[in-house]
């Protein structure tokens, strides 16, 4: 077999490969002697059967089969041969006739690039530190208070976090437009779940009233056909709510399944609950930052075919929360371009993890396995099982795996690198994560 190599553009490679005729008449032989044997033929008895029929009836078919076999295994042969690593598959062509001779085809792809990693002690990052405090618990059970709330009708201007029902009817240019219509719609002025335009409207109506509403819809707005238009809403109020917090007391502590100690210990639960989501986000919001200053520092081409594969793959995981909502949406209808961003940065974060792996020689800890997938089962009713369940299933195990080796990656880089540290408040860290 002959393989030669040559570099077309950037990260792509055409490796064209020949195979020699013998190899090619030796498969075929060897199959159709197996096939004399095996075939069922009229007027033959089974394994009596001659190569020259066999070659009639089936040989076409024969050499297909071991001709595309053969392109399939000496890829294969041809790309451990040349010692390379290929981003994605080939796209085999100028196959020739195997008839006429040796065979060969030209099979084109995509190589990953070669990463040298920048001086890892040279990269500044920012640990943010916080700590959950009486005033944070105050918030919290706040809004507790706030998911439990409900609402008296009132006779007066209606102002911020009352809550009115109300018609609308929306148009721009005189026309209406599809989903601006609403009848008994009840809005929360300053919940932020109208455009703020409309909210600010609102302020200082009453029952009876009506209005129209002039608002701009954002430029980022969901619907294509809306962003950034100017619209007018007539707005008609039916009635103006009071919100009526409930009494923080025993009814209420009794809720949340709490039976003694009373608020102090509802406030108790929630300082745990906290400070386990701070330590959570604290961790996720140093890996990204960790993360951001490694691809910041660390840039290079990417193979499109990776790319795109990880497009791919982030709209079947959006079909697939979307199906656990309820919802069902065509993967193949969502853009490209949505995910060409993040897909990006995944891609060259995984090859950068992969090199400071190799390059510093990281090899899993087991130990930091157990200790993640125990905290995982801690939360579940028979941890033991969940446990066990975790070490049968191949895909969760690798997938722990994976995460407990970038946590390694964290820790070496976090090692060499500027880290300075900023004081900051349990909502900025939590907000922080969200957003990354």
């Amino acid at each position: 077999m002959q393989v030669s190599v040559k570099t077309t553009s950037g990260l792509e490679r055409e490796m064209t490969v020949s195979i020699p005729s013998d190899r090619i008449a030796s498969e075929v032989e060897s199959r159709m002697a197996k096939a004399a044997k095996t075939a069922r033929i009229d007027g033959f008895r089974k394994g009596k059967i001659p190569l020259s029929v066999i070659k009639q009836r089936h040989g076409a078919s024969i050499k297909q089969d071991v001709v595309s076999e053969l392109v399939n295994s000496t890829y294969g042969e041809a790309l451990q041969q040349e010692k390379i690593r290929p981003a994605g598959n080939p796209d085999i062509k100028d196959l020739s006739d195997a008839d006429e001779g040796d065979l060969s085809y030209t099979a084109v792809f995509e190589v990953y690039p070669e990463v040298k990693l920048k001086d890892l002690g040279k990269l500044k990052i920012e640990k943010l530190n916080a700590s959950v405090t009486d005033a944070d618990i105050e918030d919290m059970l706040t809004n507790l208070r706030n998911q439990s709330a409900t609402w008296k009708e009132v006779d007066r201007e209606a102002r911020d976090d009352d809550q009115l029902t109300i018609n609308y009817s929306g148009s721009i240019k005189g026309e209406k437009f599809e989903g601006g219509t609403a009848e008994n719609q009840k809005i929360e002025i300053g919940a932020g779940r109208m455009i703020p335009d409309f909210e600010e409207g609102l302020t200082g109506l009453k029952a009876g009233d009506k209005k129209d509403l002039k608002i701009k819809f954002p430029k980022d707005y969901q619907a294509e056909d809306l962003k950034g238009k100017a619209a007018v809403f007539a707005v008609e109020v039916h009635s103006v709510a009071e919100k009526q917090l409930p009494e923080l007391n025993e009814e209420f502590v009794q809720r949340f399944g709490i039976e003694e100690g009373g608020v102090d210990a509802l406030r108790a639960e929630i300082r745990k609950g906290m400070e386990s989501e701070l330590e959570t986000a604290s961790a996720g919001g140093l890996k990204n930052a960790v993360m951001s200053a490694l691809a910041e520092a660390n840039s290079t081409d990417l193979p499109k075919a990776a790319v795109h594969e990880e497009v791919h793959r982030m709209k079947h995981e959006m079909a697939e929360q979307y199906k656990n909502q309820g919802q069902q949406i065509d993967p193949h209808n969502l853009p490209d371009d949505m995910f060409q961003e993040r897909a990006e940065r995944r891609v060259l974060l995984g090859l950068l993890v992969s090199e400071v792996l190799n390059s510093a020689d990281i090899k899993l800890d087991n130990d930091k396995v157990k200790v993640e997938i125990t905290r995982q089962a801690a939360g579940y009713e028979r941890p033991e099982e969940v446990e066990q369940y975790f070490y049968n299933n191949q895909e969760l195990l690798s997938s722990i795996q994976m995460r407990v080796l970038e946590d390694q990656v964290v820790e070496h880089i976090l090692a060499k690198a500027k880290v300075t540290e900023k004081d900051s408040s349990y909502k900025e860290v939590i907000a922080a994560q969200a957003g990354s």
